[in-house]
């Protein structure tokens, strides 16, 4: 069974997920919200019906004292809605600090193009986040 990483965000959700060994994580997609949680839901669902995933691991975006920030508390009210959605689901939280941070120096040493940075951040930051998750377990 695999595993899917989340980075949560307002505007765009970065999507990755692992190999069926859990050996890699390779970046799948970014998901454009549109201000909605409906959309990520209805994609993921999507993703689901698609690939074997027996644990979804999100971001928690903590500040960098490790404290909880006003978009943690929105993190956490997504988080709610996927456990009640996918409930027979791990819904697991790993701490997110300096994820983008390090999906923009990843993204500087490729010498990616800057109007493609925007679109591909944050399916970095959900590679990032996976793979923090399968290296502590």
């Amino acid at each position: 069974m695999r595993k899917l990483g989340i980075d949560y965000g307002d505007a765009r959700v970065g999507i990755a997920i692992t190999d069926p060994l859990n050996i890699t994580v390779q970046g799948l997609e970014t998901i454009k919200t549109n201000g909605s949680d409906k959309t990520i839901l209805k994609r993921l669902d999507e993703i689901l019906a698609e690939y074997e995933i027996d644990t979804i691991v999100v971001g928690m975006p903590l500040n960098l004292k490790g404290e909880k920030t006003t978009r943690a508390e929105i993190t956490e009210q997504f988080i709610h809605k996927l456990k009640c959605k996918y409930n027979k689901l791990i819904i697991e939280t790993i701490d997110e600090r300096l994820t983008t941070v390090a999906a923009h120096k990843t993204m500087n040493f490729l010498d990616i193009n800057k109007n493609k940075k925007k679109n591909i951040v944050d399916t970095i930051s959900a590679v990032y986040i996976l793979e923090m998750y399968i290296n502590k377990n």
